[in-house]
């Protein structure tokens, strides 16, 4: 694979990988102590601020937009770990070999799916 084309697909890549991270940091911090986990903030409950059925019910909203963004940044971080693994191969110069015939995966592929693992035969 030509190094422009490489040159080209790291920096689609890093800027794909700056977007993931800043769209996980709305909502969730990087786990330290796990590579390539982030965790969504658990709500704090309004600290007490409001008192009685109003607080359960802001209390419960919390909890629900919680549960809505847990599966939004799983696939955040499947997508970033893909994205982290491209990145990796391009460096160990293994980017752009489907991982299981080994082929070279198209251009084309490449440049529409930078993360992409597989080419389009075995994808399917």
């Amino acid at each position: 694979m030509d190094q422009n084309f490489l040159s080209k697909i790291k920096e689609i890549i890093k800027k794909e990988k700056e977007s993931l991270e800043q769209e996980l940091k709305k909502f969730a911090k990087k786990d330290e102590n796990v590579k390539d986990d982030w965790d969504t903030k658990y709500p704090k409950f309004n600290n007490g601020e409001v008192s009685g059925g109003q607080q359960l019910e802001e209390s419960a909203d919390e909890v629900e937009e919680y549960m809505t963004l847990l599966p939004i940044e799983h696939s955040l971080e499947l997508r970033l770990q893909k994205i982290n693994n491209a990145l990796k191969n391009i460096e160990n110069g293994t980017y752009g070999k489907c991982k299981k015939c080994q082929i070279e995966i198209t251009k084309e592929r490449l440049e529409a799916s930078p993360e992409a693992e597989f080419c389009s035969k075995c994808q399917k």
